[in-house]
């Protein structure tokens, strides 16, 4: 039997705007439609971050509501699994990081495993305070943690938080290669990101995604080494060198040609949640 892999589409992140590329879906009718495009085209889960109404990175609980509302109205069809993010406003409360997901109660949502400095202008901070409560919280209202990677000392951290029982596995890791100030993204990097994994999480499964010129080494380097794919406007404004995206759909076209020419299967959103360790 083909392995299943999954593709995550991250539609939107906090920075890129319609002057980076026009076709960056930014309100929550937009973002609602995109997703339901990438469920089309392949695409088993939804990373979603929200956009205030001047396009910055938003922590509103109103958005996120305002934006599964309209997905589960206009398209109740799309069995996507959600999965929403828990930054994206590096000014944002920790409470104001949190509360979306107690209200909404979706499937998975980010857990980004370590604080570093951030695009060479602020700070992203995770301390260690707050990666306890968001764990626990996190596991009482039935969210699973996508656990994000910047370098390998995160995965050292997400051993940390299982071992005291703030996690639980089995883990499921996003490695986020080529972001400034994080880790670069080369298949070497991928390899020593994913040994260590296997080494101090064994039993995880993972997906990775690059930022910019390393997006098409990190979608092989996955594939081969057998984990999943994350793809998006998010990570990547141009399709290619020169040459805008006209769609997050069109990411998630080429990742799936990609691994069905590698022999693989893209996974439907409930194959993915058995990889996953979703409740159904």
């Amino acid at each position: 039997m083909a392995k299943k892999t999954i593709i995550t589409a991250a539609v939107t992140g906090a920075w890129p705007k319609k002057e980076n590329n026009p076709n960056v879906p930014l309100t929550p009718a937009e973002i609602a439609e995109d997703v339901y495009k990438c469920w089309q085209a392949g695409a088993a889960v939804a990373h979603l971050h929200m956009r205030d109404d001047a396009g910055n990175g938003t922590m509103d609980k109103n958005k996120f509501a305002e934006t599964l509302r309209l997905l589960k109205t206009n398209h109740p069809d799309c069995d996507i699994v959600l999965n929403l993010t828990t930054s994206g406003d590096l000014y944002a409360t920790e409470e104001t990081r949190q509360i979306h997901l107690k209200e909404l109660r979706p499937e998975m949502g980010s857990y980004d495993c370590g604080s570093m400095n951030w695009m060479h202008s602020g700070l992203f901070i995770n301390s260690p305070a707050f990666l306890t409560e968001l764990g626990n919280n996190m596991q009482e209202w039935g969210v699973k943690p996508e656990i994000e990677c910047f370098d390998p000392g995160m995965i050292a951290n997400a051993a940390y938080y299982l071992k005291k029982g703030v996690l639980k596995g089995p883990l499921y890791f996003q490695m986020c290669m080529g972001c400034a100030n994080g880790i670069p993204g080369s298949v070497k990097n991928l390899l020593f990101m994913k040994e260590t994994m296997d080494t101090l999480c064994p039993g995880s499964n993972w997906s990775a995604f690059g930022v910019g010129h390393s997006a098409m080494e990190i979608l092989y380097a996955a594939v081969a080494l057998g984990g999943n794919v994350r793809v998006g406007m998010e990570d990547n404004v141009m399709y290619s060198k020169g040459v805008l995206a006209e769609s997050n759909a069109q990411f998630v076209e080429r990742a799936a040609r990609v691994i069905r020419e590698f022999g693989n299967e893209v996974a439907t959103p409930d194959e993915a949640r058995e990889i996953i360790g979703l409740k159904k």
